[in-house]
């Protein structure tokens, strides 16, 4: 009795609990159902989130592009491989939507993709046994071509899809690479997980990164486990916003004659460093830039120097710095260029040593300052900083030329030099360029002065800002002059000296002047600090040679910096000086530059070079036009077998110099051999046919991969690998070696 009396406790006591939690349970039911809360969770909400998909939308990288308008940089569309692993994706479907047979399938996969046939195997394998919806297959399966998309989808493999994303591409490879920089792919966290952005690294493409980005878009809509819309999806969609476009001052004719005069140099000497500004002194706008070591901005691999050594290299400038130590003293007006002195060696006290000039000390006996300027006379430098300005009153010019401070142009990473000003002797190196330092811009910068009736101007190297969504101009660069150091009289006394540097009798820059055009300029020999001895290197191979040069005389419009650190010369004919690869740039790169700027020569005797001017050409007979165009000495190139012109890449009323190369189009375009032809050519051979256009190295066309003869097919790919060539067809003057022997500043 007392065993069933426990017995009906017990299970008294499980009833009420069990009735107990059938009605917490039935409540909490009957709470959710009314509310359709828990935890102060709705849902409602919470299976609306789960079901809707949201995805982002990438806007497009803004484009940039040159001066007039030729593409530089652009989002490229390439495709990445993945494939589907989850049988799930083909239930209830005739055509099977996931990979049925990896054998198979990482056998016709291999070749195409360049990979291993185990390792494609191992992925899909891999994927189905974790469970995974889709597997990829690591950078060989990124970053595929259409052409790679279509030839994978010929296979007609079931399971193997493609996702379309964006490389920033640069279709002239090396071409303005320092300035243009490059964007590359970066992982940003958002709260939907890990988007992939393009982003600036370095050059215009980090400076103006924000505003070539764009803001992204969105769409979202409700799905099922499939990940396929119901039928009443709720989608919503917010449009991207692309980047705006960059238009840059940079013209592609005068940096494609930079580059490949460039990479010729570079090949021959192999120096250590080569940088070169072209600059039109009357706006600032910087026209070409380029440095070596130089990179291909679609593949930044093994970078030997990522600085843009113009702007943000600071050096011992040379000679070239007499020029505003001139300009001083004749601003000031403590200038007689017909003042003698007496050259060879100064001391500016009894307890400094010597100041020789570059003659090893010798001199030329005692000379006047005008003199003095021509042979690059150390002595006479010295003398007018220290006794005729005074330091202090030099320092004050130094500043009003901006040497203390950045120039402030639109590209990042600019280093400004620094005025070395602590001792007398470095007071007195400072006048000829040792010692203190400056940048290439910062000389550019307080060179305007000289072609500009003193006005100094701001350098900058973007034009203008486009909306790319409705084309509206935001923004627009205008020249802007940000000092007056100097007075147009003293201006037009500098052309004068800097042009008795190219021509007179004495001058060290005689290698420097051009057939059509007078060129004023000045002439540097920098000695490189050593840093294991604290003192310079020795040896003319150990020096940095440089030129800032500018055309015509009266009124310049073109201006180059050009130098060349530790090249290697060529002995085996005699001696030859650190200024034949600088000269062999600056001739030609001024030369055609401001002929095809449609300068007027301002030399006589030049009537012997006679510039054709283009008739009218669309419409004529190509047969015509050839034999008139032949019989002038200009290069005909025919596009096509038509015999009606459509379209050249010279316009009527250009004037052209015999040897140019004339590109007619016609009817029935088909390709022509661009064996030999140089980076400018085939440039205008894309524009002028819509070609899309990838070019491989510098100098001239070795390969092409459209052969000669096939049709061409608008917006078609061509590429075109380019090489220096072996040997440089370069001027070598006796006299004027002689002379240039002469310059330099402290050996």
């Amino acid at each position: 009795m007392k065993k069933n009396k426990t017995t009906h406790m017990m299970a008294g006591i499980l009833i009420v609990c069990f009735v107990g939690l059938f009605l917490l349970l039935t409540g909490r039911f009957l709470y959710i159902q009314v509310t359709g809360e828990v935890d102060n969770v709705s849902l409602k909400d919470w299976a609306k989130e789960k079901r809707t998909a949201s995805y982002s939308i990438e806007a497009e990288r803004g484009k940039i592009y040159d001066s007039s308008g030729m593409l530089l940089a652009y989002d490229r569309p390439t495709f990445r491989l993945y494939a589907i692993v989850d049988k799930a994706y083909s239930k209830n479907l005739k055509e099977p939507k996931h990979v049925e047979d990896p054998e198979k399938t990482a056998e016709m996969l291999a070749p195409l993709l360049n990979m291993d046939k185990t390792y494609i195997v191992k992925r899909i394998k891999d994927g189905i046994e974790k469970g995974r919806t889709q597997v990829e297959f690591g950078a060989k399966g990124k970053q595929l071509s259409q052409k790679k998309k279509e030839e994978i989808e010929a296979l007609k493999l079931p399971g193997i899809n493609f996702t379309e994303e964006a490389i920033r591409y640069y279709p002239n490879g090396k071409f303005a690479s320092h300035i243009i920089g490059f964007a590359q792919e970066s992982e940003k966290k958002t709260d939907t997980g890990v988007e992939q952005n393009i982003t600036g690294v370095t050059g215009i493409e980090k400076e103006m990164n924000d505003l070539l980005a764009g803001k992204d878009g969105y769409i979202s809509f409700e799905r099922d486990r499939f990940n396929k819309k119901l039928l009443d999806p709720n989608e919503k969609i917010k449009k991207p916003h692309d980047g705006d476009d960059i238009y840059l001052t940079i013209d592609q004719k005068i940096q494609t004659l930079l580059e490949d005069v460039m990479s010729q140099v570079e090949d021959k000497y192999e120096p250590e460093r080569l940088t070169a500004i072209v600059m039109n002194p009357k706006t600032g706008e910087i026209l070409a830039m380029s440095n070596r070591p130089s990179y291909d901005p679609n593949n930044p691999a093994d970078v030997k120097n990522w600085y843009d050594d113009a702007i943000s290299t600071p050096i011992e400038p040379g000679s070239t710095m007499k020029i505003f130590t001139w300009a001083s003293a004749i601003e000031e007006g403590v200038y007689n260029g017909a003042d003698l002195y007496k050259s060879g060696k100064y001391k500016i006290n009894k307890q400094i040593r010597a100041i020789p000039d570059h003659n090893y000390g010798k001199g030329w006996g005692t000379i006047s300052y005008d003199e003095g300027f021509q042979r690059s006379s150390n002595v006479a430098a010295a003398k007018l900083a220290w006794e005729k300005l005074g330091p202090e009153k030099y320092l004050e010019y130094l500043k009003a030329f901006d040497f203390d401070k950045e120039t402030n142009i639109d590209l990042p990473g600019e280093v400004k030099g620094k005025i070395l000003y602590n001792w007398p002797l470095e007071k007195a190196t400072t006048a000829f360029g040792q010692g203190s330092t400056i940048t290439p811009i910062q000389q550019m910068k307080a060179a305007t002065a000289i072609a500009n009736n003193g006005k100094m101007m701001q350098p900058f190297v973007l034009k203008k800002i486009v909306d790319a969504n409705n084309g509206t101009i935001i923004e627009e660069s205008k020249p802007k002059v940000v000092g007056e150091p100097i007075s147009p009289e003293t201006s037009k006394q500098m052309l004068n000296l800097m042009e008795s540097v190219v021509n007179g009798k004495y001058g060290t820059g005689k290698m420097y002047a051009l057939d059509d055009y007078s060129v004023v300029g000045k002439t540097g020999t920098a000695q490189i600090p050593d840093p294991e001895t604290g003192g310079y290197m020795s040896g003319v191979e150990n020096n940095l040679y440089s030129f800032l040069g500018m055309a015509p005389k009266d009124d310049p419009q073109l201006m180059m910096y050009v130098s060349i650190k530790q090249p290697k010369l060529f002995f085996e004919e005699g001696y030859e000086h650190g200024a034949t690869p600088t000269s062999f740039i600056f001739k030609n790169v001024m030369q055609n530059g401001l002929h095809y700027m449609d300068i007027k020569p301002d030399k006589s005797e030049n009537n012997k070079t006679q510039k054709v001017k283009v008739p009218d050409l669309v419409g004529e007979s190509v047969t015509k036009v050839k034999q008139v165009l032949a019989e002038k000495d200009i290069h005909v190139t025919v596009i096509g077998s038509g015999d009606t012109i459509t379209r050249a890449n010279v316009a009527v009323g250009d004037d052209i110099l015999p040897g140019k190369r004339v590109l007619l189009l016609t009817e029935n375009p088909s390709m022509p051999s661009v064996i030999g032809w140089s980076m400018r050519d085939v440039l205008q051979l894309a524009q002028l046919t819509e070609l899309k256009l990838e070019t491989i190295g510098n100098g001239y066309v070795v390969k092409q991969s459209i052969q000669q003869g096939k049709p061409i097919k608008e917006n078609a790919y061509l590429g075109v690998e380019l090489k220096p060539p072996n040997k440089l067809k370069l001027e070598k003057n006796t006299e004027e070696k002689e002379a240039q022997q002469s310059d330099g500043d402290i050996e």
